[in-house]
């Protein structure tokens, strides 16, 4: 069983509660969508965070905010640095989460098959 790193959750749920408000209120660029910061992954050394994002609009979006998030990750780290109470700051990665996108291609894949399913069973009634 892997060991739980309980300080590194706590400083990725911290980043994720700055980083929304940061994005949000202080990144004025228009390339920038309205954004979420779905989850953090901190190393155990705290050194590198991966900072996982989505995005509500256009597909093609995606790649964008990714570009303009990473290239503001040094802004976003200093700030972070000046509202965090820890020694170092992590290293910030924004990928874009696509979670989202698979959950809503599997309900739908599941609700064609449950319509299938109850088609076929009707059909089967209606033979008898």
């Amino acid at each position: 069983m892997p060991r739980e790193f309980p300080r590194a959750r706590r400083v990725a749920e911290q980043i994720q509660r700055e980083l929304a408000e940061l994005i949000q209120l202080e990144l004025m660029d228009p390339r920038l969508g309205m954004v979420s910061i779905s989850g953090v992954e901190v190393s155990r050394d705290l050194a590198y965070a991966t900072v996982y994002f989505t995005v509500l609009g256009k597909e093609g979006q995606n790649k964008d905010t990714g570009k303009v998030l990473n290239h503001a990750a040094g802004f976003l780290r200093r700030r972070l640095g000046q509202q965090m109470i820890t020694r170092t700051v992590p290293e910030l990665r924004f990928v874009h989460d696509r979670s989202l996108e698979k959950g809503a291609r599997l309900s739908a894949l599941i609700d064609k098959a449950v319509d299938g399913d109850t088609c076929s069973s009707v059909g089967d009634k209606d033979d008898d």
